[in-house]
């Protein structure tokens, strides 16, 4: 980091600390609890998308899918139920239980079962593009109610000095809650984007798989029927 800027973030956060304890400091109050309740969010979606709900689609396919060849669904259905809470198995296993019953009927079963996942996998991330909403509004209110205070102070006030040090003092506080306002707003965005582009593949891995899925067990049902026969 350059000196210049260096100092430069150095006098900002003393100036921030500076306003948040004088009496203008309510005004980012709002800011810092929309803040704290976006990293809360983004934490608990992050652990959620990332590692609970998420697996190898690719990998986890394959093993699957060597188990139908093998014409073990049981297996198949095993390895479905050692993948924890992760989506794409939850989706998976749906089908494979209803793999002796007719294409419809599983098509069903894999439909339902992605129905109830989805809403796990997309909770909470809309309210992440709100949060980045408010809090820049919240900074350009904290902004207007800033200078609001700082030209009102003016006014009353005699001494050129003396005025020239409240509007310097109003500004900064008004600076100070943009700043923290965009902040906020910024970090939010970027979960908000690294969050659901997480979903989506999740989705996407459920969609391909489970189409995957269906032509397998629809082969499996061929080869039978054709055994069968000879």
């Amino acid at each position: 980091m350059e000196p210049q800027t260096y100092v430069y973030a150095q006098s900002f956060l003393e100036n921030f600390i500076k306003d948040f304890q004088g009496p203008g400091g309510w005004a980012l109050i709002p800011i810092m609890i929309v803040f704290a309740i976006s990293i809360a969010v983004a934490f608990e979606r992050f652990i959620r998308l990332f590692y609970q709900y998420n697996t190898d689609g690719a990998s986890f396919m394959f093993e699957v899918q060597k188990y139908i060849l093998a014409n073990d669904l049981d297996g198949a259905i095993r390895v479905c139920n050692g993948a924890g809470q992760a989506a794409l198995p939850k989706v998976l296993k749906a089908g494979l239980q209803r793999a002796s019953r007719d294409e419809t009927q599983i098509q069903n079963a894999i439909d339902a079962a992605s129905l109830e996942v989805i809403p796990k996998l997309e909770k909470r991330l809309p309210n992440l593009a709100l949060i980045a909403n408010i809090a820049t509004l919240l900074g350009l209110l904290g902004t207007i109610m800033g200078l609001i205070k700082a030209f009102a102070s003016i006014a009353v006030q005699g001494d050129p000095v003396q005025r020239q040090a409240i509007l310097a003092m109003g500004i900064s506080e008004a600076m100070n809650a943009t700043a923290l306002g965009l902040i906020t707003a910024i970090f939010t965005m970027i979960a908000h984007t690294i969050l659901t582009n997480r979903a989506t593949k999740i989705l996407e891995e459920i969609d391909e798989f489970g189409v995957k899925l269906m032509d397998l067990l629809s082969a499996r049902k061929f080869r039978h029927s054709s055994e069968k026969e000879a």
